[in-house]
């Protein structure tokens, strides 16, 4: 897919998206991940897959607490980075979720909003499916994705975010049932517009694609401290799945 349009194909690898996201909350992701691994009851050394893990931030804290880790993103550049982690337990590829993958996994977690970017119903099918085939028997997938509602009742219509000198103007609106981030910026004179675009996705329509596999909704949680999800107050939509 060298050749792609796509929205995420270009943004997530540009070096411009890395400088826009970071300050990332590194802790907050580690503090997500001891709850799940918690909850989950999930015992050292099971292998997970960190589907779409960009730079791999929580694929090595993963890593550093006892799990064999491999991480998995579209973005070249990402895994580049993402590979200077690399050990014996932890490793890094990249690959297309839309594509099945060539092993089983004890685990698989798809986390910080790193679905519904495509552009119809059977692509997100598509995409549960390799997840499904993806895990060992009783294995457990997590998928955290936004919520929604909460979104569309706090959307922040403009704003302006100062990174490294350059001047990022963010935009944001809801149109054909997708949540739009238009990105616009200058640098050393020259005008670039990204853009971020993933399906509004509520959790009906999540569990409507859920039927079309094998997988069980086990739980449901809003936030990273997997309180209860409240569909109006949580800001986060995770879901517990399992085979």
């Amino acid at each position: 897919m060298t050749e792609t349009k796509e929205w995420f194909a270009t943004w997530f690898d540009s070096e411009f998206y890395h400088v826009l996201y970071k300050d990332r909350d590194y802790k907050e992701a580690e503090l997500f991940m001891q709850h799940l691994v918690a909850f989950l009851e999930l015992p050292k050394g099971s292998h997970i897959l960190d589907l779409a893990c960009g730079k791999g931030r929580h694929a090595v804290y993963l890593n550093k607490i006892g799990y064999r880790v491999t991480g998995v993103d579209l973005s070249k550049n990402s895994i580049a980075f993402a590979k200077k982690f690399s050990s014996e337990t932890l490793d890094f590829k990249v690959h297309d979720m839309r594509n099945p993958f060539p092993k089983k996994y004890d685990a698989i977690f798809n986390l910080f909003t790193s679905f519904g970017y495509f552009e119809d119903d059977y692509t997100n099918i598509k995409v549960l499916q390799n997840i499904e085939n993806g895990l060992k028997k009783n294995g457990i997938a997590v998928i955290d994705f936004m919520n929604v509602n909460y979104v569309k009742k706090h959307l922040k219509a403009t704003e302006k975010v100062v990174k490294n000198d350059i001047i990022f103007d963010i935009n944001r609106k809801i149109e054909n049932q997708k949540i739009i981030k238009d990105i616009q910026f200058k640098v050393a004179g020259k005008t670039y517009n990204f853009q971020e675009k993933v399906q509004f996705l509520t959790l009906e329509t999540i569990k409507k694609y859920i039927k079309s596999t094998t997988l069980k909704l086990e739980h449901t949680f809003g936030d990273y401290q997997l309180n209860d999800f409240n569909v109006n107050e949580s800001k986060r939509l995770i879901l517990v799945l399992k085979k």
